[in-house]
């Protein structure tokens, strides 16, 4: 049965319903207790074992029960069942299916020379800075530096001055990165416009401020050692500060498959004390290479 037909079966049925808020109580105190009940009838199968088996009837009737009141409760809101239905699917499937590697890349149309490397290693190699013995991280690209040496920036020492692990996993699986096109001299200066909004110092300062709002949340849950999945109230919040930008095409799974990458990299490196990546744009992986 079509959600539609069965939005309208249900709403014939609904009983006690005199007023518009009573179409709106009745349903939404159904539809806590009905879910209730099913989680109800799982418990008692927990507590009791096979003593209390849950039947694939009792679950059947159940749901059936969840779904009616869902659907006559989505009806005093004035949805339609089948909307709600599919805009639920593209929602999973925003938040857990990464975008296909055969998608094109954001600046897949610009000139060579303004494009972000397809396929490269960088190399962070730390060093103790002459001025004062603290240690600094220095990238370097084809044998060249890229950008300045950096610290922790801290009084903490906590292997922020890896961090540009963190940008370069953003260019490997989201094809995306406002500050290493500014370090890699590739931004996009055939296109104005595109230079100044995603290429500008706005876009790097938005970067720059998800990979430290990242950071905050990492250093708090063990820097992803032994988490699989990324919080999604931080994902939605990295959504809403690039929601203008180019990259507001990516899906919060491909977000959280650049941060889970980034943060296995970074692990290494810090664990062996600097090391090589090696992006690959296409395939959108981002990986350390043994150590000659």
């Amino acid at each position: 049965m079509e959600f539609g037909r069965y939005q309208k079966a249900a709403v014939k049925t609904l009983q006690g319903a005199g007023t518009k808020l009573d179409s709106i109580v009745v349903p939404l105190l159904g539809l806590l207790g009905e879910a209730g009940s099913v989680a109800s009838a799982y418990k008692k199968h927990l507590r009791d074992g096979a003593d209390r088996p849950i039947g694939k009837q009792q679950v059947r009737e159940e749901l059936g029960d969840v779904l009616w009141y869902a659907a006559t409760l989505a009806d005093s809101f004035g949805l339609d069942l089948d909307d709600v239905a599919a805009a639920s699917l593209e929602k999973a499937k925003q938040r857990w299916r990464p975008s296909e590697p055969t998608e094109p890349l954001l600046d897949e149309h610009f000139p060579p020379a303004e494009q972000l490397p397809r396929r490269a290693t960088f190399t962070f190699t730390p060093t103790a800075r002459e001025s004062d013995g603290r240690t600094v991280v220095v990238l370097s690209h084809d044998g060249k530096p890229v950008g300045d040496p950096l610290t922790d920036a801290s009084t903490i020492d906590d292997d922020y001055r890896y961090h540009d692990a963190f940008h370069l996993a953003y260019v490997a699986v989201l094809g995306w990165s406002p500050v290493m096109r500014a370090l890699l001299k590739v931004k996009r200066k055939s296109n104005p416009a595109i230079d100044e909004a995603e290429d500008g110092g706005r876009a790097v300062a938005i970067e720059e401020g998800v990979s430290a709002l990242v950071f905050s949340y990492a250093s708090r849950h063990g820097f992803f050692d032994r988490l699989q999945h990324v919080d999604n109230e931080l994902l939605q919040t990295i959504m809403t500060m690039t929601a203008h930008l180019e990259v507001s095409t990516c899906r919060p799974a491909d977000w959280e498959q650049a941060i889970l990458t980034g943060y296995r990299c970074w692990r290494t490196l810090t664990a062996q004390n600097g090391g090589t990546l090696e992006i690959n744009m296409q395939e959108r992986t981002m990986q350390v290479l043994p150590a000659n």
